[in-house]
C-alpha cells in the first residue's frame, strides 16, 4: 500500500477518460469503415489497423485544448516503384474531402483530420508481400482493441493466424493452449511516404506493439504506466523544449526501463537513473545517443535531434532524477508525495500529514504499518494496467 495507491490516483487522472476512449473509438471505427467501403478505394485498399500509442496504450490524457489523436494505417497494393510517395498520399484526398471537408490537412507523411473531440491520422503503404498480406488481414491486426483492452492475462493479444478477439463483455480473453502454442507472425516492416522528401521509408508498427506487449509483461504490468508517468512529466514539466518528444521519449523509456520492477515509482525512478548512467558519455562528447527503431533497426529513432535538444533533456532528466531518488528513499508518506508532487504536478495526490511516520520496510518497500489512511478514497478502475 503506501505511496503505490497515490500512484493508481495519480495514473486515474492522466490517462484517456472513458469518454475520450469512446470518442476515440467511434472516430477510427467510422474512418475505418468509411475508407473500406469507399467505391474509388475499394480496389486499392487491403486493409486498414490501428498504430501508435493509443493502440500500444501508452497515450496520456490531452492537455488543454489538445485531442485525443488515433493514427490509421492504411494497408494498399500501391507499387512503390511506380508510385510516388506525392501520389500516394493525393489519391486519399477525394475521399478527405468526401467525409472529412475542411477538417483535413496535408502532413508529410500522412492525411491528419482534426474533428471535435479526436485527431486522427491516415497513414498509406505501399504494397506489402502476398504472404504479409494475409497476416494483415487477420484478426490480431486489424482488431480494434487497444493493448489495455485486453483483461486477465494483460499479454494475451498475439500477432498469430490462431488469434480471436476475446468477448470483453463475457470476461472471456484467455487463449487455449494451441493458441499459445502457435508461433508468432514475423512480418516485414511496411513502406510509408514521406511527401517531403520524396521517399518511402520503412516502419514496423506491429513489431513495436508486440514489443510493448513483451516488455509490460516483463515489468509486472508496470511498463505502460511508467510511460505515461513520464509523458506526463515531460509536457507538463519540459515546456520550452520541442524535442525529443512523443515515441522517441517512449522508446528511450524502453530501453532504461528495468524488467521485473515491482512498482511505477521504483520504474520511474530506475529509469530517470538508467538514462543518466548510460548517455552521460554523449553528453560529455556531444554527441547525440542513437536508438535503433523496433523492427527497423538501421532506423535511428532519435535522428532529428540535436545535440542542443539532447544536451536540454539530459540535465533535467539528471535533475529530475535526484528527485525521483529522494522521493522514493523518503520514509515520510507526505514528504514522498511532496517529492513526487515536484515531478508530476498537483496531480499527483498529497497525501496528509504523517509526523514523519516510516511507510517502508527494510528492503525499502512500502509497508502497511504506519499507512496513513486516505483523505479520498480510491475507486477500483476497470482498466488494465493499473
Amino acid at each position: 500500500m503506501g505511496i503505490n495507491t497515490y500512484f493508481t490516483d495519480f495514473l486515474s487522472v492522466i490517462r484517456m477518460t472513458a469518454t475520450q476512449k469512446d470518442e476515440s473509438r467511434r472516430g477510427h471505427t467510422t474512418l475505418r469503415e468509411r475508407l473500406m467501403g469507399d467505391e474509388d478505394l475499394k480496389d486499392t485498399i487491403v486493409t486498414t489497423f490501428l498504430q501508435g500509442s493509443y493502440r500500444r496504450s501508452t497515450a496520456i490524457r490531452p492537455l488543454g485544448e489538445k485531442r485525443a489523436d488515433v493514427d490509421i494505417i492504411v494497408v494498399t497494393n500501391l507499387d512503390r516503384a511506380k508510385v510516388t510517395p506525392k501520389k500516394a498520399l493525393e489519391m486519399f484526398e477525394p475521399f478527405a474531402d468526401k467525409h472529412y471537408k475542411g477538417k483535413w490537412e496535408r502532413q508529410g507523411r500522412s492525411i491528419g483530420i482534426s474533428l471535435s473531440y479526436v485527431d486522427l491520422d491516415i497513414v498509406v503503404t505501399s504494397a506489402p508481400s502476398e504472404i504479409d498480406q494475409k497476416m494483415l488481414r487477420s484478426a490480431s491486426v486489424t482488431t480494434n482493441l487497444i493493448l489495455e483492452d485486453l483483461q486477465t492475462p494483460y499479454y494475451d493479444w498475439r500477432l498469430s493466424k490462431g488469434w480471436t478477439e476475446p468477448d470483453l463483455l463475457k470476461g472471456n480473453s484467455v487463449l487455449s493452449a494451441a493458441q499459445r502454442a502457435e508461433p508468432e507472425w514475423k512480418g516485414e516492416p511496411l513502406w510509408i511516404p514521406d511527401r517531403d522528401a520524396g521517399i518511402w521509408e520503412t516502419t514496423h508498427p506491429l513489431e513495436q506493439i508486440r514489443w510493448t506487449r513483451e516488455k509490460n509483461k516483463n515489468t509486472n504490468g508496470h511498463y505502460v504506466n511508467v510511460v505515461k508517468a513520464f509523458k506526463w512529466w515531460r509536457t507538463l514539466k519540459l515546456t520550452d523544449l520541442k524535442y525529443p518528444k512523443g515515441y522517441p521519449v517512449e522508446h528511450m523509456i524502453g530501453d532504461c526501463c528495468p524488467d521485473k520492477i515491482t512498482s511505477v515509482a521504483e520504474g520511474v525512478v530506475e529509469t530517470f537513473e538508467a538514462f543518466v548512467a548510460n548517455y552521460a558519455v554523449h553528453r560529455r562528447s556531444g554527441t547525440v545517443p542513437i536508438f535503433p527503431d523496433r523492427g527497423v533497426p538501421e532506423h535511428n529513432v532519435w535522428h532529428r535531434i540535436t545535440f542542443d535538444d539532447f544536451k536540454k533533456f539530459y540535465d533535467y532528466a539528471e535533475s529530475y532524477a535526484k528527485i525521483a531518488r529522494e522521493a522514493y528513499d523518503e520514509t515520510s508518506l507526505k514528504k514522498q508525495t511532496e517529492k513526487w508532487r515536484q515531478i508530476f504536478g498537483d496531480k499527483f495526490p498529497l497525501a496528509p500529514d504523517d509526523d514523519d511516520t516510516d511507510t517502508r520496510g527494510s528492503n525499502n518497500a512500502p509497508t502497511l504499518a504506519g499507512f496513513t489512511p486516505r483523505t479520498n478514497i480510491s475507486e477500483p478502475k476497470q482498466e488494465r494496467f493499473a
